[in-house]
């Protein structure tokens, strides 16, 4: 039986909570994303009061402080997961630039949501040459290869943090606006919507009681597993050197940094990844946990 996941929220959760893979998958989330809230706010208080050491104030080492007398050191006690080759704490650096790919990940979906999710109603539900002009636009955009779009709108606007992000938006809101139109579509043909039209409800009423409450689980299911793509995505611009400069850490520039150390220093490199795909998966299982609920091959 096919369930609303999202009209009870506490079931849906206490539902995944039952499935041990989703189940550590929320975990892990909940603890990136508080992790980030917190780490992020200080961030932006110590830059706002010209006090950047509160960004760090949380952490074992200032990832920033370069210490060469210390480069290159393995995971011990006092670098928990070792050191780069400028000596600055791995474990530091990561925790450090958690906020930053956390924000990216819920700004492009959230934008790509908005963006997309309006496109695909409005082409969905009114059909004609509005249908045709979305659609076609969609078609263009997705028939390019993302990263290769991704690296073209950085060279037009430039890389760095907002633009990266701006990138990642006009990348990503196809997808949401052919999903959206393709509920939209099964939708707007059932007994409910005529009777909505028949009782004089106008089309901005309609969309916004009755096609955009039904569309709602199926977009925000796949935006949960979209999470991880975006953060995959994002790091592999910063291993290309697309996004934040350095000497602010960025996990995908962690990685990067690092493979000139292997094999001998693996840790520069493999801690960072290994993180990146930790995320990725957490969101990928809770995706699958909110997709499987959704279809019915998990019930309440």
């Amino acid at each position: 039986m096919s369930v609303a996941v999202f009209e009870n929220p506490k079931l849906t959760l206490r539902v995944l909570l039952r499935n041990p893979l989703s189940a550590i998958g929320l975990i892990i989330i909940a603890l990136f994303l508080v992790w980030s809230l917190i780490e992020g706010s200080l961030q932006i208080i110590g830059s706002v009061t010209r006090h950047p050491s509160l960004g760090w104030v949380l952490l074992p080492h200032n990832p920033m402080a370069v210490n060469l007398a210390a480069g290159n050191e393995p995971p011990s006690f006092r670098y928990l997961l070792g050191t780069n080759a400028e000596g600055q704490d791995i474990l530091s650096r990561i925790l450090y630039a958690a906020p930053i790919d956390a924000s990216v990940s819920i700004m492009t979906v959230l934008s790509a949501i908005v963006i997309g999710g309006l496109l695909g109603i409005l082409a969905g539900y009114y059909g004609g040459w509005i249908d045709e002009l979305i659609s076609r636009i969609t078609d263009a955009f997705l028939s390019i290869p993302g990263l290769i779009l991704l690296l073209a709108l950085t060279i037009l606007i430039g890389s760095g943090y907002f633009q990266s992000m701006m990138a990642l938006i006009i990348v990503w809101w196809p997808i949401y606006a052919r999903l959206s139109r393709a509920q939209t579509l099964s939708i707007k043909s059932r007994y409910f919507i005529d009777s909505a039209r028949l009782s004089g409800l106008g089309d901005f009423w309609i969309l916004m009681r009755h096609v955009f409450p039904n569309i709602i689980d199926p977009v925000l299911a796949y935006a949960t597993l979209d999470f991880g793509n975006v953060i995959l995505t994002y790091a592999t611009l910063g291993f290309l050197g697309i996004g934040i400069k350095p000497p602010t850490p960025e996990w995908g520039e962690m990685v990067s940094a690092g493979l000139n150390e292997l094999p001998a220093y693996w840790w520069t490199s493999i801690f960072p990844g290994l993180v990146i795909t930790i995320i990725a998966l957490s969101f990928a299982l809770v995706g699958d946990g909110l997709q499987d609920i959704l279809v019915g091959r998990i019930n309440y």
